[in-house]
C-alpha cells in the first residue's frame, strides 16, 4: 500500500510538470502610438498582462479560473476616475470574448460596432457618463480593441502563484483614484511599479534619453537587460500583429529624446536654444534608441493565444501560424 501510494504521488508530480496551468505567466506589452500621440509624442502606450489574474468587473481583481485567459491591467488618464483598469485579454486585444469571432480584416464600422457591444455588455459598470472618445480625447474606446489599432509585442515573463495572489490583494485593497501625470504618474509608471513588485528595485527612472520621465521603450529595455543576467525569467518576445484594414501601422514606442527629435520639436528647440537642441539630438543618438529584440519575434493571434498564456513548453507543442518566425528567447 505504501508503495502503490508513493508511485501515485510521484506520478501527480509528473503531470503538475506538463500542466499549462502550473506554468502561467505575465507580460509586459508594449504597443505603437496612436492617435494624435502618434504625431505629437509617440512614446506609445503599454499594459500588464496576467495569465493566472482575471477580474470580476473592470475594478475588482481574482484568480483565473479552468478556461479564462487572463487579464490586461493598464492606467489611462481620466476614464471614470480610476487609477488603473483590468479587461480580459481577448476583449482588450479584439473586442469580443470568443476568439473564433475576430475577423482578419476590420473596416471603422466593423470597429465601432464591436466597441460599442463590448461596452454595453460588460462596461456599464464604469458609468454611463464616461465618454466613448476620439482620435484626440481618447475615452472607453482604449479599452477594448487594441489589436485594430496598435501593433503590440508582449514580453513575457515566469510568475509564481505567490506572487499574483499578492499583487491581487494589494491592488483590490489600494485606492483605485487617479492622479495621471504625463510626465511621472503615466501609463510606463504603473508597469515600472508592477515590474518591480515582480523583481524589486530593478525598474528606476532614467535621465538619459528620458530626461527623469518613465517610457514604454524604456521599461522594454530595462527588462530585457534584466531577463539577460537572469535566464530564469524566462523572458520571451511575441508579436500581436495589427488587425489589416483599419489603421496604418505607428511607430513602436520612442523614448523621450527620440520623440523630440522624430517629431520635428527639437528644430523649434534648437530655434531658441541651439546648445538644448544639439544636446537632445546628442542625447537621442548616444542613449537613445534602446535596442530591443522585436525584428524576429513570433506572430500570434486569435488562432493561438497559448504561447502568451502558458510557457514555451506548450508553444513548442502547439500548431505554427505558418510565417517561418519562431519566439524570440532574450538570449
Amino acid at each position: 500500500m505504501r508503495l502503490l501510494r508513493s508511485m501515485w504521488l510521484i506520478c501527480l508530480g509528473v503531470a503538475a510538470g506538463f500542466c499549462p496551468r502550473g506554468r502561467a505567466q505575465a507580460a509586459f506589452l508594449l504597443e505603437d502610438a496612436d492617435g494624435i500621440s502618434k504625431v505629437l509624442i509617440p512614446t506609445g502606450h503599454d499594459a500588464m498582462y496576467f495569465a493566472r489574474i482575471c477580474a470580476d468587473s473592470p475594478i475588482r481583481l481574482r484568480r483565473c479560473t479552468p478556461g479564462e485567459a487572463g487579464v490586461v491591467i493598464s492606467r489611462y488618464k481620466g476614464i471614470a476616475g480610476y487609477d488603473w483598469l483590468a479587461i480580459p485579454l481577448v476583449p482588450y486585444l479584439y473586442s469580443v470574448e470568443d476568439t473564433g469571432a475576430v475577423s482578419a480584416r476590420v473596416d471603422r464600422e466593423t470597429v465601432e460596432s464591436l466597441r460599442q457591444q463590448y461596452h454595453e455588455a460588460r462596461l456599464m459598470s464604469l458609468g454611463k457618463e464616461v465618454p466613448e472618445g476620439g482620435r484626440i480625447k481618447r475615452g472607453w474606446n482604449q479599452l477594448v480593441g487594441a489589436a485594430f489599432e496598435r501593433r503590440i509585442y508582449a514580453f513575457r515573463f515566469r510568475t509564481t502563484a505567490e506572487q499574483d495572489d499578492e499583487l491581487i490583494a494589494r491592488m483590490n485593497a489600494g485606492a483605485n483614484r487617479s492622479h495621471f501625470q504625463i510626465l511621472f504618474h503615466n501609463c510606463a509608471d504603473f508597469a515600472r511599479g508592477a515590474l518591480n513588485f515582480y523583481f524589486p528595485g530593478k525598474f528606476n527612472r532614467r535621465l538619459l534619453p528620458d530626461g527623469g520621465i518613465t517610457t514604454p521603450r524604456q521599461v522594454a529595455w530595462e527588462l530585457v537587460r534584466y531577463a539577460q543576467r537572469h535566464p530564469e525569467v524566462q523572458l520571451t518576445v511575441f508579436e500581436v500583429p495589427l488587425v489589416p484594414g483599419y489603421r496604418l501601422p505607428g511607430r513602436v514606442g520612442e523614448d523621450a529624446a527620440g520623440s523630440l527629435t522624430l517629431t520635428g520639436y527639437v528644430v523649434a528647440i534648437a530655434f531658441l536654444n541651439p546648445w538644448a537642441g544639439g544636446a537632445i539630438v546628442a542625447d537621442y543618438l548616444v542613449w537613445g534608441r534602446y535596442p530591443l529584440p522585436l525584428r524576429h519575434a513570433e506572430a500570434i493571434g486569435p488562432e493561438n493565444m497559448a504561447p502568451l498564456r502558458f510557457g514555451a513548453e506548450v508553444w513548442e507543442s502547439s500548431d505554427s501560424t505558418g510565417d517561418g518566425r519562431r519566439a524570440t528567447a532574450v538570449p
